[in-house]
């Protein structure tokens, strides 16, 4: 397939119908996220899988989306975002379609996981183009914010989206639904945007990137098999053995590299810019965690079917549709350092307060309200965390490791709160006890990581 990058428009003119182009490319990244949450139990029904099976399906795509990120970054910068955004998106969109035709776990598996690779280009490509277009602070400043509302607005419209299609047409419907929003966002980014300035960068840090994969995958698979195969069994052990090699690997390479890493180290010469990565890791820890566990219990305990699972979930998904913007002007006012630390306290708090009433459905829904806002709350203080600590040359590489940060989070979070949710028959208990502890712990690192220096 090829994507024509030769007649372009002038930079001097961006349209709104451009940003709403590259803004759909990402909400579609981000819907794939969460759509396939409430769709897990007709997916182990139909595929004859069980909870591994499952968390693999989520897993899959946030293991590459979040590994490669910041390779993806450097794609952007060497080829040009406008050329890297299309063909991301053409990617996506065929893959989608194809999964929709998966006939066995370890076929959707594959595709979910060359469905993150594709995702992870979406993101600071997007970034790139908005950038160029708009030369004027102030004018960038506000194209970010609506490219932010309109893909937050996946979050909130996941669950629901899910629920809606896998009962009304079918789970295979949730990957369908990309194949038009890719359709759109091409014909429009196409037609719209234009290339961006090629960067003359250095090699593609390969042992860094490999090394990254290795660990993480390496990782999430030892968790999520390790309550099948027994934590002794020699493949886990194995796995866990490989995830901490390659971590090292991951480390030396870093260090030898210098700036030419794909993770300089001398970003973390700020304390404030360590925080916010680990912060950031523990927020998604505990939101896609939570979403897992809880999706799950809604069908399978509570009886309920895909769309009223969707439903439960609006308490938590609703605040994040319209409460960081609020977050962001607050933010302007006091800085990140209150913000995420209370966000990460309600979240803390909503999670708790479900743990010993699994069984009250006012309970559930106030505790998802409380987790709800602090989400919304505590990553719009994160990102600008970031922003305030990393070196100006290097705010790209910044944000993109946060959002990869968060990524390793979630699928640890599924792989840490799916491992606890199969203990026991309280499971779904414990596994909210552990989101909250670390959510609390989240609120102690934000606390003290981004409080101000003087």
């Amino acid at each position: 397939m090829a994507i024509r990058t030769a007649a372009v428009p002038s930079v001097g003119s961006p349209s709104r119908a451009m940003l709403v182009g590259l803004s759909l490319g990402y909400f579609m990244v981000l819907l794939d996220m969460t759509v396939v949450t409430v769709a897990l139990p007709d997916i182990g029904h139909d595929l004859h899988t069980g909870l591994s099976g499952l968390q693999w399906v989520t897993n899959g795509y946030t293991i590459t989306f979040a590994a490669l990120l910041l390779t993806a970054g450097w794609l952007s910068d060497r080829y040009g975002g406008r050329r890297v955004f299309l063909w991301g998106t053409a990617v996506f969109g065929v893959l989608s379609g194809i999964s929709a035709a998966s006939t066995s776990l370890s076929m959707l598996v594959v595709l979910r996981l060359l469905l993150g690779a594709a995702g992870a280009l979406l993101l600071p490509a997007s970034f790139a183009v908005i950038t160029t277009v708009h030369a004027d602070a102030a004018e960038r400043a506000r194209a970010v914010g609506t490219w932010a509302a309109i893909t937050g607005a996946a979050l909130a419209a996941g669950p629901l989206v899910g629920g809606v299609l896998t009962d009304t047409v079918g789970w295979r419907a949730i990957f369908l639904i990309n194949v038009p929003l890719a359709l759109v966002s091409l014909a429009v980014t196409a037609r719209l945007a234009p290339e961006t300035a090629r960067k003359q960068r250095s090699g593609l840090d390969l042992p860094g990137q490999a090394g990254g994969v290795v660990a993480l995958a390496a990782l999430v698979y030892a968790l999520i098999e390790g309550p099948e195969r027994g934590w002794t069994d020699a493949v886990v052990l194995a796995a866990f053995a490989l995830a901490v090699v390659a971590a090292v690997v991951f480390v030396l390479a870093e260090r030898r590299a210098g700036d030419a890493a794909m993770l300089p180290p001398r970003l973390f010469r700020s304390g404030g810019f360590s925080a916010a990565l680990v912060a950031g890791l523990l927020a998604n820890f505990g939101l896609a965690g939570l979403l897992f566990v809880l999706s799950l219990f809604f069908q399978e305990s509570r009886g309920y079917t895909s769309l009223s699972a969707g439903l439960a979930f609006l308490p938590l998904t609703l605040p994040t549709a319209f409460n960081p913007v609020y977050t962001g002007r607050l933010v302007g006012r006091i800085g990140p350092h209150r913000p995420a630390t209370a966000g990460f306290v309600l979240m803390a708090a909503g999670a708790l307060l479900q743990a010993p009433f699994t069984d009250h459905l006012a309970v559930t829904a106030a505790g998802l309200l409380v987790f709800g806002f602090g989400v919304s709350f505590a990553l719009p203080a994160l990102a600008a965390g970031v922003a305030g600590s990393a070196p100006a040359d290097l705010a790209g590489i910044g944000a993109g490791a946060l959002n990869s940060a968060r990524q390793v989070g979630a699928s640890l979070g599924v792989a840490v709160l799916g491992a606890v949710l199969g203990l026991s028959s309280t499971g779904t208990r414990w596994a909210l006890l552990t989101a909250g502890l670390a959510l609390l712990a989240g609120a102690v690192i934000a606390g003290i990581g981004l409080r101000p220096r003087r």
